[in-house]
């Protein structure tokens, strides 16, 4: 077996594994991009967990090709940056964040779940909370009735308390 080939097989294989745990796909054209403007995208992915790179269309095809992202198959024409992560709002978030400082980069289109996503739909896939963000809501929710039982617990001793207080000031008064 030639070099070549074997360094095919492991891009197919590294493309397939970030494949196995996505949430969702994106592509987007960097046509007229920049290194530096490329260098900047990568570090925000890897910032944001988002799995980033540039595939030989041939071979981001034979990886999707058994997978949930086989509907990107047609849409794999032209200069191509793959972008994948386990959240889907994280990855449509970046794209499009970037997408609107650097006109030259183009959402193409994108997969969730086996469907295809149009670039509005990736618009407004990146306007929904992130994860994170939702996590933090979801304890806040969970936390509000406990922290109104606390409270309400609290008031009846303090309550008790201050009418002590009141009897005792009125009884030194009387005095």
């Amino acid at each position: 077996m030639s070099q070549a080939l074997e360094q095919k097989k492991a891009v197919v294989a590294a493309v397939t594994g970030a494949l196995d745990g996505a949430g969702a796909a994106v592509l987007a054209e960097y046509r007229g991009l920049t290194v530096a403007e490329m260098t900047e995208l990568r570090s925000k992915a890897r910032e944001a967990g988002v799995w980033l790179r540039v595939v030989k269309n041939t071979l981001a095809r034979r990886a999707v090709q058994d997978t949930d992202f086989g509907c990107l198959n047609d849409h794999l024409v032209g200069p191509l940056a793959f972008a994948l992560s386990p959240d889907p709002v994280a990855v449509a978030k970046l794209l499009r964040d970037f997408a609107k400082t650097h006109d030259r980069l183009k959402l193409t289109v994108g997969a969730m779940s086996g469907q295809l996503l149009s670039a509005d739909e990736i618009d407004a896939l990146a306007k929904l909370p992130g994860r994170q963000e939702l996590l933090s809501m979801l304890a806040g929710t969970l936390k509000a009735p406990i922290s109104k039982l606390v409270g309400t617990l609290h008031a009846v001793p303090s309550k008790f308390v201050r009418t002590l207080a009141a009897v005792r000031d009125q009884r030194e008064a009387a005095a």
